[in-house]
C-alpha cells in the first residue's frame, strides 16, 4: 500500500477515473509484481479509495485489495502494488486477463471504476492449415484414414466435391470468401478447435468460420486480436454434422451430402451431412491480426476469412 503520488496520471475520458494494470511478467513459475494505477480525472479530492485485482481463475494475488491512505487531488494519480503468484506456462497459445477494481467518494463522482489488461503468451500460427490435426474427408475408395468424430467416419470427398466442397474451391458464405482446404482426401483438412491462434490481416465487419460440429453442443468463444492490441469476442457454433438443427447455435448452412465414409466403406445413404458457417461481428475501423479459435473439441474449422 502507498501513499497517493503526483505522478503523471494515464490517460482517461474527460472527468473519468482511470484505473490501469502494469504489464504482467507471465514467465513462470514465479510471483510477479503488478502495479494498479489510479488517476483522479474528476474535479473532487478522491476520498477512502480501495484497489482490488484479480488474475486469471486459480491464480493467487496478495493483497485481494488495499485502501490507499489519505486523499487524491484532482489531476493527481495513485497506485498500488500486487503480488501475483504465476504458474509455469502451458504450450500453446494463452490470453490471460487481470482486472482491476477501484472504489471511492468523491472525484468523478462515481464511486467505482475498472481496467483491464490481457496479455498474450504463447506463439500464433502463420495459417489455419497450420493447426490441421484432423482427418474429416476421405475418398470412397480409402475410407481408412478419416476420423472426423473420433468413431472412424468421415465426409466423401466425392460427395462433397458434388456439393461445390472440392480441394482449393472458393466457398462463399455469409459474406467472406473463403477457400476449401486444398488438401488431397485423406490428409489432414481441418483444425479441431482447441484455443489455438491464428494468424488473420486485413479489416472487415465480420470474421467468417467455415466448419462442423461433432455432439450438439459445439459452440464456444472466439477471441479477435486487433493490431493494437485490443480485442474482442464472439460466441460462435456449428450445429453437428448431422441430426441436428441446421441453424442450431446460430449457425448457416453451407453445403450437405448424401451419406458418409464409414471404416468400412460408404454407407448411410439418405443421411445428410453437413457443413456451416458461423461469423463473429468486427470492429471495422480496427484492422485484424489474429484470432483465437474457441476451446471447444467438438467444432471443427475448414477455414476462417474476413468478410468486407
Amino acid at each position: 500500500m502507498t501513499a497517493p503520488a503526483a505522478v503523471a496520471a494515464p490517460r482517461a475520458a474527460a472527468d473519468r477515473t482511470a484505473v490501469a494494470v502494469s504489464p504482467v511478467d507471465l514467465d513462470g513459475p514465479a510471483i510477479s509484481e503488478v502495479r494498479v494505477t489510479v488517476a483522479n480525472a474528476g474535479p473532487e479530492r478522491m476520498r477512502r479509495l480501495s484497489v482490488g485485482l484479480k488474475g486469471p481463475a486459480g491464480w493467487a494475488v496478495q493483497p485481494a485489495a488495499a485502501r490507499v491512505e489519505g486523499a487524491v487531488r484532482p489531476g493527481a494519480a495513485a497506485s498500488v502494488v500486487f503480488r501475483v503468484q504465476v504458474p509455469e506456462r502451458r504450450p500453446g497459445f494463452t490470453l490471460r486477463t487481470f482486472t482491476a477494481t477501484a472504489s471511492y467518494e468523491g472525484g468523478d463522482g462515481r464511486g467505482s471504476g475498472t481496467g483491464t489488461r490481457v496479455e498474450r503468451s504463447g506463439a500464433v500460427l502463420e495459417r489455419l492449415s497450420d493447426a490441421f490435426d484432423n482427418v474429416g474427408a476421405t475418398s470412397e475408395s480409402d475410407t481408412a484414414p478419416g476420423d472426423f468424430d473420433g468413431e472412424g467416419n468421415s465426409f466423401s470427398a466425392q460427395r462433397l466435391a458434388a456439393a461445390g466442397l472440392s480441394p482449393g474451391a472458393r466457398v462463399d458464405a455469409l459474406g467472406a470468401a473463403l477457400t476449401w482446404p486444398d488438401v488431397a482426401p485423406g490428409s489432414r483438412d481441418n483444425a479441431i478447435a482447441r484455443g489455438q491462434a491464428v494468424k488473420v490481416e486485413g479489416q472487415g465487419g465480420r470474421l467468417v468460420f467455415l466448419g462442423s460440429g461433432v455432439g450438439y453442443d459445439a459452440a464456444g468463444t472466439a477471441t479477435v486480436l486487433y493490431a493494437d492490441g485490443s480485442s474482442t469476442s464472439g460466441a460462435v457454433g456449428f450445429p453437428n454434422w448431422s441430426f441436428q438443427e441446421a441453424t442450431a447455435h446460430g449457425a448457416t448452412l453451407v453445403g450437405s451430402t448424401d451419406g458418409r465414409n464409414r471404416p468400412d466403406g460408404y454407407g448411410d445413404a439418405g443421411v445428410a451431412y453437413r457443413v456451416f458457417a458461423h461469423a463473429v461481428e468486427l470492429d471495422p475501423g480496427r484492422r485484424v491480426a489474429a484470432v483465437v479459435l474457441p476451446a471447444d473439441a467438438g467444432m471443427h474449422v475448414f477455414g476462417v476469412a474476413i468478410a468486407p
